[in-house]
């Protein structure tokens, strides 16, 4: 498997606490992204503490689950891995969600390092990428474009 990366970001025109408020809860993450079922924290973990692990499900049935690495609220960015279930056959796959000041407000900075073979990468970058990060971004530009 090769060392791969991957990243999308998006320039809002909102102060980037404002940004932070909205993206910083690990355990918020569907209720500002479109395209994600709900999630909830097992085992009642604290929503941002290191080692919290959120479950999204379709129908009751997990279909991914993440672990918080660490969270800088100060820094406005926090870390997290995929458990099992991994959609997509990929290893060492650890994102970053961050949000940092921009001469036009604030930009957000999805990003993620893995392991991989060649013929999977494609797919990653379609899933993750576009689907999860790109979707993601989309829906922050138009609420923070639509509340000014």
């Amino acid at each position: 498997m090769t060392p791969r990366t991957l990243e999308r970001s998006a320039v809002l025109p909102a102060a980037p606490d404002a940004v932070w408020a909205v993206v910083g809860g690990f355990g918020t993450l569907a209720d500002w992204h479109p395209h994600l079922p709900p999630c909830a924290l097992e085992d009642g973990a604290a929503p941002d503490a290191p080692g919290a692990v959120r479950v999204f499900a379709v129908d009751g049935v997990p279909v991914a689950r993440e672990q918080l690495l660490d969270r800088d609220p100060a820094g406005r960015s926090y870390r997290y891995t995929l458990l099992d279930p991994v959609p997509l056959p990929v290893d060492a796959y650890v994102a970053t969600l961050e949000v940092r000041p921009h001469p036009d407000g604030a930009e957000v900075r999805w990003s993620a390092a893995y392991r991989s073979t060649d013929d999977v990468a494609a797919r990653v970058e379609a899933v993750f990428g576009d689907g999860t990060y790109g979707t993601g971004l989309a829906a922050l530009r138009t609420r923070f474009t639509s509340s000014r």
